[in-house]
């Protein structure tokens, strides 16, 4: 079963984010707490650990998966931010937001659509981004639950039903049940793609559907 460590995102401890990072690097699987629910995570630079990620979820290919990124500086790495994006981006984060943008080079391409879009957060809790800054890179981000099932927000779950698939929980107690909303900002316009957590009143002022 998985290694489990409870953490205080208040009281960040660094030796729990220093294991954490440690498997990930190995090529580990991690469960992870956020702003809106827990993620299933691991270094996005190791293509066997996203395989394994998608095995775990029973996940298809077809589907594609966001990761975090620490913040804006960060997440113009592996995106094309325009103008229009930027000012989006520099509003909205960090927060409970999963931001569709044209990928750049960086981002690996088992990671982006078809048309070669990815999606990022930068989300508003200080565990994923400590664990990226510690990792020094950014780390998956998928919800920890298997495909067409109900999210999991209490740890005993997580434990029973991902424990044995998993190298480390990092757990933080209940989580809310909400997703991350989904929002596009391909080609300078605005598309909510998923009604998540967060306040969509401003996207939807500015042309989103």
């Amino acid at each position: 079963m998985a290694e489990i460590l409870t953490i205080d995102p208040e009281h960040l401890k660094g030796r729990h984010l220093q294991r954490a990072a440690a498997v990930l690097r190995d090529g580990g699987v991690v469960i992870y707490p956020t702003d809106t629910i827990y993620g299933l995570g691991c270094d996005i630079t190791n293509k066997g650990a996203i395989e394994r990620i998608r095995r775990i979820k029973g996940r298809s290919h077809r589907k594609p998966m966001s990761f975090v990124c620490a913040d804006l500086a960060n997440v113009s790495r592996y995106a094309q931010v325009s103008t229009f994006a930027y000012r989006i981006l520099r509003r909205s984060l960090p927060g409970p937001y999963t931001f569709v943008l044209p990928a750049t080079r960086e981002t690996p391409r088992v990671l982006q659509t078809k048309q070669k879009t990815v999606g990022l957060r930068v989300p508003a809790h200080a565990v994923p981004l400590a664990l990226v800054t510690e990792l020094g890179n950014p780390i998956l981000s998928t919800s920890a639950n298997l495909s067409e099932q109900e999210v999991l927000t209490d740890p005993g779950d997580l434990q029973r039903v991902l424990g044995a698939q998993v190298d480390l929980i990092l757990e933080c107690g209940h989580l809310p049940v909400m997703p991350s909303s989904v929002i596009s900002l391909v080609g300078d316009r605005v598309e909510i793609l998923r009604e998540g957590q967060g306040d969509l009143s401003l996207f939807r002022d500015m042309g989103g559907d």
